[in-house]
């Protein structure tokens, strides 16, 4: 168990700092400080000692080399049950230092700026905290190795409880998450000067999460799992959102949270999405949100039981009223922001309100343009940008004889935009901006063309399909034809497009290729 007698003290991070050295300094902890942290301590009227001067150093290129010295190294290596280090240390009078208490400049939070020029970021990459902190984290046995203001409090207790002692369980964990954090702020430097790079996917890639918190169970109740999220993204994502309302999110409901912001950023007038198990069962469009959930709640009224829903507008007191309606019962909701009359609404209502996970975004912002996707599979991952896109003027193409009206072109556009984000095989039928049927995740395209037909019903009749991959067969068509579908958007590129055109012509329905494929897993 080392005991504590210095500590070297030198943060970006001033929050608890001055109340830490406080109490150390009670427990008789000599302290030892520069620069910024140093000036700040000494304003508390705190005793503190000078590293420079205790070191016998001085600050080199105007403070850019502060404390990488051998001097100051050694006190931090120096193995105290070793005789030979002992005597080396003392005939040098080199002084001992049990406790560092170091956090990095703010690198993330610099580059995040889109003002941030390379410069100011260079000058924010903290070279002297990571070096001490690591000397420190290898001495663990020794040394305890302060990375965070998170850690202060126990680190006090312990101190307190044990005469100055810290354990070494205590100090090995301390190390590792030493080894963790400067593991991170090296992949997020090197990612960053990775960026004016072409390679798009490169030989070695550095993932900085960090957890956000243990979830209750994974997919199942037998799954552990844990929330980790993107220390370098400062952009709107479902798990970033604040929640305002309900219980705590699991493992399920932020995949879904994720899907239904995902669908609904998509639009740019007053759009709600229904989502269950990432895949949409119920979307609209509308010029007001009250309309646009309504549409959206046709679409499939049984499947939106157990529900998440998502909005890009604010929600407002009438479209609260239509979400919490008799006979609902939804599991969660995101959107930009609600209206205070809307909160008490969606939260009282009905029996679920108290339970319904609400979930408030703020404005939507642009998503980064490169953007990885990842799925795991044995022994490694699958790496790939994500699928943003949606529609290319100059490759899509009508290959029917019949144009769409400008009416079907628009339903074709809607559905094209939803059928990306469905499980494929993927069929979507969309009538007047409205979802009206989804085949999703069949292993035969006929079959899901079959399921969204069914689920729509009557209203099928006037409605357009897309298809989210090319017709292998003419069966879609036809099955089409035969439930009054009147036009068709998909990638083409079939062996049989051929015939897939002459049966759309026969059947005198518009088709248009995007030459775009949206294959979801």
């Amino acid at each position: 168990m080392p005991r504590i007698k210095t500590a070297l003290v030198s943060v970006s991070n001033k929050e608890g700092i001055v109340d830490l050295v406080r109490e150390l300094v009670k427990m008789g902890i000599k302290i030892l400080s520069t620069g910024g942290t140093a000036r700040i301590l000494k304003e508390a009227r705190l005793p503190i000692g000078e590293l420079s001067k205790e070191a016998g150093i001085s600050p080199m290129l105007g403070g850019r080399v502060k404390t990488l010295h051998p001097n100051i190294h050694a006190g931090i290596l120096t193995l105290r049950d070793n005789p030979q280090h002992i005597e080396e240390m003392k005939a040098l009078d080199i002084n001992l230092i049990d406790m560092v208490v170091v956090n990095f400049y703010p690198f993330t939070q610099v580059i995040t700026k889109e003002e941030t020029t390379l410069e100011q970021a260079l000058e924010n990459i903290d070279i002297g905290g990571p070096a001490m902190l690591r000397s420190a984290a290898k001495n663990f046995h020794h040394v305890a190795a302060v990375s965070s203001p998170e850690q202060y409090a126990g680190i006090l207790k312990e101190l307190r409880e044990n005469e100055s002692f810290l354990k070494i369980s205590t100090c090995r964990d301390l190390a590792m998450q030493v080894f963790q954090i400067t593991a991170s702020y090296n992949g997020l430097i090197a990612n960053y000067l990775g960026k004016e790079k072409e390679e798009r996917f490169p030989e070695i890639v550095n993932l900085n999460l960090r957890k956000m918190e243990n979830l209750r169970y994974g997919e199942n109740p037998h799954q552990r799992a844990a929330f980790y999220v993107d220390s370098a993204r400062g952009e709107v994502s479902s798990p970033l959102a604040q929640q305002i309302s309900g219980k705590k999110t699991s493992f399920n409901n932020l995949l879904d949270l994720d899907a239904a912001l995902g669908i609904v950023r998509e639009f740019t007038q007053p759009a709600a999405v229904i989502i269950k198990h990432t895949n949409p069962c119920g979307l609209g469009c509308a010029p007001t949100l009250p309309e646009a959930y309504q549409k959206a709640l046709s679409t499939d009224p049984v499947s939106a039981f157990g529900s998440i829903v998502g909005l890009n507008r604010a929600v407002d007191r009438a479209t609260a009223l239509e979400i919490a309606s008799p006979n609902s019962f939804i599991e969660g909701i995101i959107a930009p922001d609600y209206e205070e009359e809307a909160l008490q609404i969606l939260k009282t209502k009905q029996k679920w309100g108290k339970n319904v996970c609400i979930l408030k975004t703020g404005t939507f912002s642009s998503l980064p343009e490169e953007e990885w996707n990842m799925k795991k599979v044995e022994g490694g991952y699958l790496l790939q940008d994500e699928d943003r896109e949606t529609h290319i003027p100059a490759q899509m193409r009508i290959v029917s004889q019949r144009k769409p009206s400008s009416k079907e072109k628009e339903d074709l556009l809607f559905a094209w935009k939803i059928v990306k984000w469905v499980k494929s095989n993927a069929i979507v039928l969309a009538k007047n901006t409205t979802v009206v049927g989804v085949g999703a995740g069949q292993m035969s395209r006929i079959d899901s063309t079959l399921i969204a037909i069914r689920k729509a019903s009557r209203r099928a009749r006037g409605s357009v399909l897309g298809s989210d991959a090319f017709m292998p067969f003419p069966d879609v068509v036809e099955r089409a034809e035969k439930a009054g579908i009147t036009a068709i958007i998909q990638p083409g590129g079939a062996l049989r497009d051929k015939e897939v055109i002459k049966m759309a012509n026969q059947c005198q329905m518009a088709m248009l290729f995007t030459g775009i494929r949206h294959f979801r897993h």
